[in-house]
């Protein structure tokens, strides 16, 4: 499981123009699932999000109280390295990463984060106001 978090000081993210999830300040968290993942990983994810210390002041979103927008985003697993078309063979297919990336936003609420998401599949308009410009990737 990849993630690629960004601390932000709001993000939308809309679908056929209608805002599906939406933040002020806190963290813009792109999530791609591959074939080996599963519930291990998804939770490593979404501990490691919610108590990394990236946030001003060497706080995490955990200490803040930061809302995370999470969106589901398959091209992080895109192979480059021939030719000019991405494969995404690593990629897992949407009914293996659906529910993971339904379980990293459970596993964060459940530790007390306000989630909003994107909608699984569909073609996402995300934009942001990214803070530092601070941008980590998670890899588990």
């Amino acid at each position: 499981m990849r993630a690629v978090v960004q601390t932000v000081a709001e993000a939308d993210v809309t679908v056929d123009g209608t805002s599906v999830g939406a933040i002020g300040a806190g963290l813009l968290v792109l999530v791609g699932v591959t074939h080996t993942d599963g519930a291990a990983e998804a939770r490593w994810i979404a501990e490691k999000i919610w108590s990394l210390r990236i946030m001003e002041g060497e706080r995490s979103a955990s200490d803040l109280d930061a809302p995370i927008l999470l969106v589901s985003q398959f091209t992080l697993y895109a192979d480059t390295r021939k030719g000019r078309r991405p494969s995404w063979n690593a990629a897992a297919p949407g009914p293996v990463a659906e529910p993971l990336v339904e379980a990293v936003a459970a596993h964060l609420r459940s530790l007390g984060a306000h989630v909003e998401t994107g909608e699984f599949g569909a073609m996402m308009r995300v934009s942001s106001v990214n803070v530092g410009p601070n941008t980590i990737l998670l890899e588990r």
